[in-house]
């Protein structure tokens, strides 16, 4: 289609994933208007000075004002109250989606407060940094990767292939999955190694203070990787994790019990097993370097 694919496009939240979906539709020219709400008057401040937004407002009622698209890109915390307020300003036929790691708890809590004709689409953009605020946002975050759209059931197909669309445009290849399989695939892709990270990370603040300095002095590549991750948005973490509990339990246990499994074969010398976990493990890098998400 020749022009804008969006009229007027609300993006709630100009952190790290608001900043980037901002410099991306503005790169691909998928919206004539971009707005955007944060109630944080230094992000407000940093996304004006940057030029991210054609206007930025503290108040969600008043970027979701006449907007074809709403996208929530804040902890999912969050979205209940933003749905709230912004529920009476949206006109109908506008869609609301978002950009959570968890898909669930986002129908449970917008679903019931959307307007009638006001269509939902969660959606997760797989793709982020460690990084926080509209300073560490960049257009090229999107590209090449995976975008999962969970609409409900019963949910205008119209406007899942618009919100698709918006995906697409910024780089994305999109897949729809059911929520609740998206949310037990995402907490052993993501959420899982987030736990483990933040536990790694933890365990050495703990130790006695001559060790721990030399841990952060030594720190070898595997240590390295785990801070990174460990440095994430604590916020955003404590919703997932609060939000996709039985999910991220379920793996947790999983994992707890394949942890017994490897401490045995270290106790009992097992060298076969090791290398055997090990080359299996070596696979998954490799697939993961051919389908080009490393």
């Amino acid at each position: 289609m020749s022009g804008p694919r969006f009229q007027r496009l609300a993006i709630i939240g100009i952190g790290l994933m608001g900043s980037s979906l901002a410099r991306a539709v503005k790169r691909a020219g998928l919206a004539r208007t971009v707005v955007a709400a944060d109630h944080n008057p230094a992000h407000c401040d940093q996304a004006r000075a940057l030029g991210l937004v054609d206007d930025m407002v503290a108040d969600p009622r008043q970027a979701a004002k006449d907007a074809d698209l709403v996208m929530i890109c804040t902890p999912v915390s969050t979205y209940a109250e933003i749905g709230e307020r912004m529920a009476p300003a949206l006109k109908p036929g506008a869609i609301v989606s978002d950009i959570g790691s968890v898909k669930q708890a986002v129908i449970r809590d917008l679903g019931p407060i959307l307007p009638e004709g006001v269509h939902l689409v969660p959606g997760h953009p797989v793709a982020g940094t460690e990084k926080s605020g509209p300073e560490a946002g960049f257009a090229e975050l999107f590209d090449g990767r995976w975008c999962i759209l969970t609409p409900p059931p019963g949910t205008d197909p119209a406007a899942t292939d618009a919100t698709r669309a918006l995906w697409e445009g910024v780089g994305m290849t999109v897949e729809i999955m059911d929520p609740g399989h998206h949310d037990m695939v995402l907490a052993i892709t993501s959420h899982l190694p987030h736990l483990i990270a933040y536990t790694i990370v933890g365990t050495a603040t703990n130790l006695e203070e001559s060790l721990k300095g030399e841990v952060i002095k030594y720190s070898a590549g595997g240590f390295r990787d785990f801070t990174r991750i460990a440095a994430s948005d604590p916020i955003m973490w404590r919703d997932v994790f609060l939000n996709n509990r039985e999910a991220v339990l379920e793996m947790l246990q999983r994992f707890n019990e394949d942890l017994t499994a490897l401490q045995r074969a270290i106790r009992w010398g097992e060298g076969q097993v090791l290398e055997d976990l090990f080359r299996r493990t070596r696979d998954i890098r490799r697939g993961i370097i051919d389908a080009k998400q490393a």
